[in-house]
């Protein structure tokens, strides 16, 4: 029987001018089947949020996306051209960055230092000396910091030397989407966000998201807040039980119909 549901993307079918492409991605963890052959696809200039309930392997995708996870079967493509995502310096050398839950920034670190963690800018006239001894471009280090936040146009940051560790929830999400940003990304996953924020603070953080999607990134947006979920994104990715459910446009549903999905899976007996 067919599924009488009309505003659905059907698993397994790319949307046209797709950027990153995940097909029939398997993952097991001992005897659980965490993935069992789900397909996903984002495009450049969208959010598509990626949602399900506890246990339905949206962070087991996440994760495979970013290289975190070694698959146990299918294929990643970006623009149509098959890439390997065994590890996250894979991921990162094809433009996909992943901003965690705890977003490992260094709190005794300021602003600009973070933002640059791993790839510090260093003065030029020091050739002959190996790279990791050659002394820190501060000014240059700042300048790329700043330009990272007024892509995002944050702001509530008074200063790129600011101590991480003083700044709010809000302005740490921000940074955290800010350093993915500047690391020369294309695609941008955002793992529960807003999770444990305040209103005013969660504000700061869609704002950002939506300026991302602005700027021509491909984001991924995993969140339990359907209000939040409605807010940013465009379409919407529901996973149940390791497996595709559907894709909706998220101007052509309800909250109520992907809690439905995400609970039940789709009406198999409708005609």
């Amino acid at each position: 029987m067919t599924s009488a549901v009309t505003n659905t993307v059907g698993p397994g079918a790319p949307s046209p001018s797709a950027h990153l492409t995940a097909s029939g991605i398997k993952k097991r963890f001992g005897g659980v089947e965490a993935l069992r052959g789900v397909d996903f696809d984002v495009r450049r200039g969208e959010v598509m949020a990626l949602v399900g309930d506890n246990g339905a392997g949206k962070s087991t995708l996440m994760k495979a996306l970013a290289g975190a996870h070694t698959t146990d079967g299918g294929t990643f493509h970006l623009d149509g051209r098959e890439v390997i995502l065994n590890t996250p310096h894979d991921a990162a050398e094809q433009g996909i960055q992943i901003v965690y839950q705890d977003l490992a920034l260094c709190e005794n670190l300021d602003v600009s230092a973070n933002l640059s963690l791993g790839d510090e800018p260093t003065k030029s006239g020091w050739w002959f000396l190996p790279h990791q001894l050659r002394p820190i471009d501060d000014l240059e280090m700042e300048r790329k910091a700043r330009a990272a936040i007024d892509k995002l146009q944050v702001r509530t940051l008074q200063s790129v030397r600011a101590k991480v560790g003083g700044l709010s929830g809000g302005q740490r999400q921000a940074i955290a989407i800010a350093r993915a940003v500047g690391a020369d990304s294309t695609v941008v996953l955002l793992d529960e966000p807003t999770a444990a924020l305040g209103v005013a603070q969660t504000r700061q953080v869609l704002d950002a998201v939506i300026r991302l999607r602005d700027t021509n990134h491909a984001v991924v947006y995993i969140s339990h807040n359907m209000r939040d979920i409605f807010e940013v994104s465009d379409r919407i990715t529901v996973l149940r039980h390791g497996s595709n459910v559907a894709v909706y446009e998220t101007s052509q549903t309800t909250p109520d119909e992907i809690v439905v999905a995400m609970t039940r899976g789709l009406d198999t007996e409708a005609t």
